[in-house]
């Protein structure tokens, strides 16, 4: 079961009864802040909902001071931290489908971008802009062999050819490289973000990282942005 935290209007969460004694020990969750899940009618202090659960409240030295201020996001409309890219995550698939992948390429380059305005330390760009060059210098070394055996050049007949080859085994090995670092770097940097400045208690799977990286990214910025954009309704509505 998730439950929702609120503290001052703003709503956090989801979390789950382990992240609520996590995060009450390191002071991201307050034992006087609110919690509620979906079948509780009132919202109940943190303390007394561990409390009802059997869960044990983390020990805390008074007073008690959280580890991590509000998010400006939510309490300072004037300096917010940009949403994520808010593309639909289908229409990413589709427009990647019908660009052969060419739109996904410009398309996780936003995504590295806006992750560099919100995390001015990340360095997940430079490694992507490294798998962009690598993958260029792959297709144009494709097209080099092709156009030898365009000619009735074998590939095993020139020393060029076979260069080429050699080259090519290396750039993949590059490719594979630095496409898993930029998207670990990411998946590791989106998680620190929303588990701190912005406390949306963000978590990813390592394993759709892998396989699906910046399109498994958006259909998390699209949950992120509705969470960020009912926060600010209910803001308002105070």
């Amino acid at each position: 079961m998730s439950y929702q935290v609120s503290r001052n209007g703003q709503l956090y969460g989801p979390y789950t009864l382990e992240d609520l004694q996590r995060y009450v020990a390191t002071g991201n969750v307050l034992p006087t802040d609110l919690a509620k899940s979906e079948d509780m009618p009132d919202w109940l202090p943190v303390s007394q909902l561990l409390a009802a659960s059997g869960a044990a409240l983390p020990e805390q030295t008074p007073p008690y001071v959280p580890s991590y201020a509000t998010p400006a996001a939510y309490t300072a409309p004037a300096t917010p931290y940009p949403d994520p890219p808010n593309l639909n995550w289908g229409l990413v698939l589709l427009f990647g489908i019908l660009t052969c992948g060419i739109f996904n390429i410009v398309y996780d380059f936003i995504q590295v971008l806006w992750l560099k305005k919100v995390e001015p330390a990340s360095v997940a760009i430079f490694w992507y802009i490294g798998f962009v060059v690598l993958e260029v210098l792959n297709i144009g070394n494709s097209l080099g062999r092709f156009a030898l055996l365009a000619h009735g050049v074998s590939p095993y007949q020139s020393s060029r050819s076979a260069s080429s080859m050699i080259l090519s085994s290396f750039i993949s090995i590059g490719i594979l490289v630095t496409a898993l670092a930029y998207r670990f770097i990411m998946k590791s940097e989106l998680e620190r973000h929303f588990n701190g400045p912005e406390p949306i208690g963000l978590r990813l799977s390592g394993v759709m990282t892998f396989f699906f990286a910046g399109l498994y990214f958006q259909y998390h910025f699209n949950r992120i942005n509705e969470i960020k954009q009912a926060m600010r309704y209910r803001g308002a509505a105070l």
